[in-house]
């Protein structure tokens, strides 16, 4: 393989560069400059003597102009290819494939399947056998075999929302191996890392391969969301991206859970830098209603950022049962809550201290959750809006403290019964020494938390015991007393902290596990206030997939095999294949599982790891090309340059000649235009561009399809009547050429015997002239094969059609035609070159419908009377072209229902009977009368 980035065509045509030396040689001369004289007789007759004149020499910067010329056309003609592809492989051992069909694949996955059907190719060519195996697939069947089983492997697989498991997909290469050395190892990668500790080149340079490929595509502009933060003025957006070779500006697009893009931000690349963070600066409300965020340049489900509840900003009320003393902040008692949730929600507090008018105030503002610390007893008529606010769904959370020990054991707006009195060190109901927290239990928000060694309590209120203490307990301490406690009040719930919101009675306000506690209640609220539809699961369960990202970056309602997220064995899940990302839970609440944890970075591979020579290539499309066009063209640039110096220094372009100066230069411009201009040939006739064409269709029997303007279906039709000519030609002495798509609506219809009509009830519907012109396209001899598709077998008014059926009516519904039957047992179309009994495509449940037949003694005339009894019209649903369609090496590209070759070859088999009927007509039913044509000449 070479390691240049180019070749050539015509590599002997170099040797011409061997030539140049002489070429400068003889470049270096010039003609004599002319010179003006005057003409007196004497001067006439001095200058018959005869002069011997010598050469001129040639400015050196023209000689080299000439030179760069003529190796400029040397070089064209030996036609330097850049980027050329390798096609040969290896044949040390079989073929190995390993093809990442990862997240960022789906921007280039086309070519990335043509890169590997290429090397299938070149693998089938000689004749090697081929292990493919995929990096984003649960399954690996590795082994060695034909390109067929290759391929097909190929077609079944596409593009998952999902990173990369290389090294399950190599495991299974090399089982499959089992020791035998792999001859050309093609890995086409996604270009990134899957992991700090990814070692995929290293091991599959271990398999020990001949030669190690290493094909990257279009994921080196991969770009990915790892983050999202509602800070208190915008959304913060955490990017990455693969290439970091220069600056790079990205726009970001924030939609909600319609789809529809509610505000837009950007995120900014520093040459160097492959992490960045961006923004979107939308007001508090509109962030709240954010359910996605989306790079607008990329399509993939990196570049898209689920969100949840979790990711609202709440509005939190704080509230003190004292007021705050400014020259000793540490001891206020709402100065730990406010450092703990300033960065995740949106604080607010009362103008007024009094508490019957501050609560009504703080209720209006409709918050999420309502923090009081140590406030015992509340004014009476606060006491009703404040239940009715937790009971649509309002958070209140309590702190303890001398206040609320003092209030009355009948409190509702505490969770559990209160003993009286606080318990603290060195009291009649202390503890010995300070007590330290226990496990988290494994259920409830705090599930995950480490317990925090460093947090003691020196004081706290007691519960009174109760059956459903433990239920009701989220966190306790050592001894087992409670330390935060739960009661749920419909959509809402009380949570009460049994210490105090600052650190007289514990160190647990100044410790980081007080940050993480609060945040998880407070995402446990209602995003948007006591009136808000829907809340967020429960941190601590098992959540079904509700909605799964696609590959492209879609959500979408298939959940497939994905399994529930178990968020209390796993409190940061990350993607896998048990747990795609998209949102787990259901419509009333969700969690966002993103593709990438948060903060992840991504890298580029690196070749060097390997410890082996790895060749690096592209993927196939659009890297090729041929310089040639681009030498020709600089050479005749040079040609006109030389041909205008030469043309001044032998003053042709003297300022003393201005007219001769003129006429040289247009002549030279309409020669250069001559060049640039493309032409054709002029001929003294009235022939016309499209007689070719015309002649070849005349001269040569096509098969036609409409073409519906929907490239899936034009696609089929034109690789089944491709196959279906194929297939003539070998069984046949008729030898058709290729398929025409023909636009109905203004293509001259009358070339071709037969149109064969795909309906589709998603093209756009033909207008009534165009119908008028199929109507007498099959009034002068021509048919048309309507193909439903469908299996569609009713013609009737009460018969249930489907969308294409449905069409089909509506196409009927304008043209004039006859009465139509399925095909009787013994007409012309069961045996005009095959016996048929039925005409099966690529299904083979619906009836082939044609003219039915007219009893010629009633006297009416069938509309293909003049066609030799070939009717005008067909209806079939069992899609023929699908059945038909081969691509270029004659591989069928669709399956029949069932699978069954069998079933293909009959429909082959109708083809060529269809298109016997066209051309012959009923001759075959003229066999009729053979008996009486032979008791004739036997008379």
């Amino acid at each position: 393989m070479s390691a240049l980035p180019f070749a050539f065509a015509s590599p002997a045509i170099l040797f011409a560069l061997l030539a140049l030396p002489v070429i400068w040689w003889l470049l270096r001369l010039t003609p004599p400059r002319p010179q003006a004289e005057v003409f007196p007789p004497l001067r006439v007759l001095a200058s018959v003597l005869k002069r011997e004149e010598t050469p001129a020499q040639s400015p050196w910067w023209l000689t080299l102009l000439r030179m760069l010329m003529a190796a400029a056309v040397i070089l064209a003609i030996a036609d330097p290819i850049v980027n050329p592809r390798t096609n040969t492989l290896s044949a040390a051992g079989p073929m190995v494939l390993l093809i990442d069909n990862s997240w960022s694949t789906s921007v280039d996955w086309e070519r990335r399947v043509a890169t590997a059907e290429a090397l299938i190719d070149d693998a089938e060519a000689s004749e090697t056998p081929i292990a493919i195996a995929f990096t984003a697939e649960q399954s690996h069947d590795a082994t060695p075999g034909t390109a067929a089983a290759a391929r097909e492997k190929l077609t079944a697989v596409a593009p998952r929302p999902l990173r990369p498991d290389r090294a399950r997909a190599i495991e299974a290469l090399r089982a499959a191996l089992a020791g035998t050395r792999p001859g050309t190892l093609a890995f086409l990668a996604d270009g990134m890392k899957a992991d700090d500790t990814d070692r995929t080149l290293s091991a599959l340079a271990d398999l020990n391969p001949a030669e190690l490929r290493l094909i990257e595509g279009d994921g080196q502009s991969a770009v990915a969301l790892t983050g999202a933060s509602n800070t208190a003025d915008a959304m913060a957006v955490t990017a990455t991206r693969l290439n970091s070779s220069g600056p790079a500006l990205l726009a970001l697009s924030a939609e909600d859970n319609r789809g529809r893009k509610i505000a837009a931000g950007s995120v900014r690349f520093t040459p160097g830098e492959t992490q960045a963070t961006g923004t979107i600066t939308a007001p508090f409300e509109m962030r709240n209603d954010f359910a996605r965020l989306t790079i607008d340049s990329q399509a993939t489900a990196g570049s898209t950022y689920l969100l949840d509840d979790g990711f609202k900003r709440r509005r939190v009320a704080l509230l003190a049962g004292e007021p705050t003393d400014a020259f000793q902040p540490l001891l206020s008692p709402l100065y730990y809550i406010h450092r703990a949730l300033q960065p995740y929600a949106d604080l607010v507090e009362p103008n007024e201290t009094d508490l019957s008018v501050s609560i009504p105030e703080l209720l209006n503002s409709n918050p999420s959750v309502i923090i009081m610390a140590d406030i015992g007893r509340l004014p009476a008529e606060t006491y009703a809006p404040v239940e009715r606010w937790i009971a649509n769904g309002g958070t209140l959370i309590r702190f303890a403290g001398p206040r609320l020990a003092a209030a009355p054991a009948d409190d509702p707006l505490v969770p559990v019964t209160l003993r009286q009195g606080e318990r603290a060190l060195g009291g009649a109901l202390s503890w010995a020494e300070p007590q330290p927290l226990a496990d988290f239990p494994p259920i409830g928000p705090f599930a995950g938390i480490p317990k925090p060694d460093d947090v003691l309590v020196k004081r706290q209120v007691l519960a009174e015991p109760t059956p459903d203490l433990a239920e009701r307990t989220w966190a306790s301490l050592a001894d087992g007393t409670p330390l935060v406690t739960v009661k749920e009040i419909n959509s809402g719930r009380i949570v009460l902290f049994h210490v105090t919101a600052e650190a007289t009675w514990s160190d647990l306000p100044i410790s980081g596990n007080f940050v993480e506690m609060l945040r998880r209640i407070v995402q446990l609220s209602k995003a948007g206030g006591a009136t808000a539809a829907n809340s967020a699961p429960a941190a601590a369960e098992a959540l079904p997939p509700y909605r799964l990202l696609s590959a492209t970056g879609v959500l979408t309602a298939e959940t497939g095999t994905a399994r529930p997220l178990d968020l209390a064995r796993n409190p940061k899940p990350v993607t896998n294949f048990d747990n795609p990302p998209g949102l787990y839970g259901s419509e009333d609440g969700f969690t966002a599982l993103n593709l990438l944890p948060q903060g992840a970075t991504i890298a580029p591979l690196d070749p060097a790891s390997a410890e082996i020579t790895v060749a690096r290539e592209g993927l196939v499309g659009g890297e090729a090309w041929s310089a040639k066009p681009a030498l020709f063209f600089l050479a005749f640039l040079m040609l006109l340059l030389d041909s205008l110096i030469v043309l001044f220094m032998n003053g042709a372009l003297s300022i003393a000649r201005p007219r001769t100066a003129a006429r040289t230069l247009a002549v030279l411009l309409a020669l250069s235009g001559l060049v640039g201009m493309p032409h054709g040939e002029v001929r003294a006739d009235d022939s016309k561009p499209n007689d070719g064409e015309v002649f070849d269709r005349l001269d040569t029997t096509h098969l036609a399809y409409v073409k519906t303007g929907e490239n899936d279906v034009d696609d089929i039709s034109q690789r089944g009547l491709a196959g279906l000519s194929e297939f003539i030609t070998y069984r046949t002495t008729l030898e058709p050429g290729d398929p025409v798509g023909v636009d109905i609506s203004k293509d001259e219809l009358s070339f071709f015997p037969i149109i064969y009509w795909p309906v589709s009830a998603s093209a756009p519907m033909p207008t009534n002239a165009t119908i008028s012109r199929i109507d007498a396209y099959m009034r002068s001899g021509g048919t048309v094969l309507f193909d439903t598709r469908d299996q569609f077998s009713g013609l009737n008014e009460n018969g249930i059609a489907s969308a294409n059926g449905e069409r089909l009516r509506a196409i009927l519904a304008n043209l004039d035609i006859p009465p139509l039957e399925p095909v009787p047992a013994d007409h012309v179309l069961t045996k005009s070159f095959y016996l048929l009994s039925s005409f099966p495509g690529r299904y083979n449940g619906g009836q082939l419908w044609i003219e039915a037949r007219q009893d010629t003694r009633n006297g009416s005339n069938s509309s293909s009377a003049s066609a030799d009894g070939v009717t005008p019209i067909m209806i079939t649903s069992n899609d023929f072209a699908g059945a038909w369609a081969v691509d270029h090496q004659g591989v069928p590209l669709l399956p029949t229902v069932p699978p069954d070759e069998i079933q293909r070859d009959y429909a082959f088999r109708t083809g060529v009977n269809i298109m016997m009927y066209m051309l012959t007509g009923n001759y075959k039913a003229d066999q009729v009368h053979v008996p009486a044509l032979l008791e004739r000449l036997g008379q």
